[in-house]
């Protein structure tokens, strides 16, 4: 009796899955030992928060560039590079010893191997999954959580026992080793035969992302997200290390992180679940879902910056990761109704690119708040970001999307993604 051998188009929602966890886990790395490297290194807060802030401003000028390659190069390529090119970075950051270094290691170099993964990954899985796929969309975005949760514990626990150069050089290693690994086995899906042909110049492209409402919307929306979520990521490590709290770098690196990521993985599997079937009879659901999933973290960050209370906290968390889970679920699928699928990696590109920059001015925000008044305050105001942004959803839903989805529907599905 023979073995039923896994279809490729699942194969690859596990090798991504691993490099995206090594991405999250890189990229949460330096939140998890912050406090560390700021006194070592004899940083500011504003610095501090600086290294984060030129990191994902520089994602989100590399991200757009990165999109338009991934609709005219070999994603799985370029996949591989961009997971070497962060690693190797991520492992050269222990290795840093001020601020000049650190921003160029850490931040650009690091920013530019992470910003070339995302399009491409992400348009590649686009490729092979089409009735499948907000399912394989949810799973592949559920890596973030496990490699920010991993990060927050072995991280803290490396840098606590070993110093926080320890850090950096095992994650960077593990990245590198993973390369070596998904070598062969990565390919990129069978080209239909009009494939070759459909490379557009690139302003051909940007007016046809220009001349769809909810793309831009969304692409607000995912700004507004971005920066409340990487705000979280960079200071709720140490936000938990002062008073009231007062947890180790092991404790705080693990509970910032758990809490949030454990429900925001239950969120992005049921919203992944649920939607590929409500779709059917709703095209306009997964952006309803989104504003809807947005609207009630709101509540959640504001008690996280209002309690005094741990375990509030850590309740707090759990509510917004399992709200943010759904929306994270929709996020590229939404996308995908409303756009051509040649266009796919640069309108991912575009969109995360203008995410980061947004998302850019959260880390030294957050520092700047920290340094002049409070680091609670701070965590509280970011509710109405997101209430600024699910109210754009919602009106994208209902007044952009119905044509917008309509006229995407005659772009013909590439015959790789048949089988799906």
């Amino acid at each position: 009796m023979t073995k039923k051998k896994i279809p490729y188009a699942w194969e690859l929602i596990a090798w991504l899955w691993l490099a995206y966890f090594m991405n999250q886990a890189d990229r949460q790395l330096y939140s998890v030992v912050q406090k560390q490297v700021q006194q070592a290194l004899g940083l500011t807060d504003i610095q501090t928060g600086l290294v984060g802030t030129v990191l994902i401003a520089a994602m989100a000028v590399m991200m757009p560039v990165a999109g338009f390659l991934g609709d005219r190069l070999s994603r799985s390529r370029i996949i591989l590079w961009s997971l070497l090119a962060w690693s190797a970075a991520t492992l050269l950051t222990g290795f840093t010893t001020g601020l000049v270094s650190l921003i160029l290691i850490r931040s650009l170099a690091t920013a530019v191997g992470e910003a070339f993964f995302v399009p491409a990954a992400t348009a590649l899985i686009g490729e092979f999954h089409v009735r499948t796929r907000s399912q394989a969309l949810a799973i592949y975005q559920s890596a973030q959580y496990f490699g920010a949760v991993s990060c927050g514990l072995a991280g803290g626990w490396v840098a606590q026992r070993y110093g926080w150069k320890h850090s950096f050089w095992i994650f960077g290693g593990a990245g590198i080793l993973l390369v070596a690994l998904m070598w062969r086995r990565l390919k990129d899906a069978p080209k239909a035969p009009r494939a070759a042909a459909a490379v557009e110049p690139v302003g051909v492209v940007l007016r046809a992302l220009a001349r769809t409402p909810t793309a831009l919307v969304l692409a607000a929306a995912l700004g507004c997200s971005t920066f409340v979520n990487m705000g979280c990521l960079a200071w709720m490590p140490t936000y938990l290390q002062l008073e009231p709290f007062n947890l180790s770098p092991v404790s705080a690196g693990f509970n910032s992180m758990f809490y949030y990521q454990l429900f925001s993985f239950a969120g992005v599997l049921l919203g992944g679940r649920f939607t590929d079937k409500l779709v059917v009879r709703r095209p306009a659901f997964r952006v309803e879902l989104s504003g809807a999933a947005l609207l009630l973290c709101a509540p959640a960050l504001y008690l996280m910056g209002a309690t005094h209370s741990l375990w509030a906290v850590y309740a707090a968390l759990g509510a917004f990761g399992f709200f943010r889970g759904l929306y994270d679920a929709n996020i590229y699928a939404s996308l995908f109704d409303v756009t051509a699928p040649r266009h796919h990696s640069s309108a991912i590109g575009l969109m995360a690119g203008f995410s980061f920059a947004i998302g850019s001015l959260a880390p030294i925000a957050l520092g700047a708040i920290k340094q002049y008044h409070a680091l609670h305050a701070g965590f509280s105001a970011l509710g109405a970001v997101y209430v600024v942004a699910s109210l754009a959803l919602f009106v994208a839903a209902r007044g952009f999307f119905p044509s917008d989805f309509s006229r995407n529907q005659q772009q013909p599905i590439p015959s790789a993604t048949q089988k799906q």
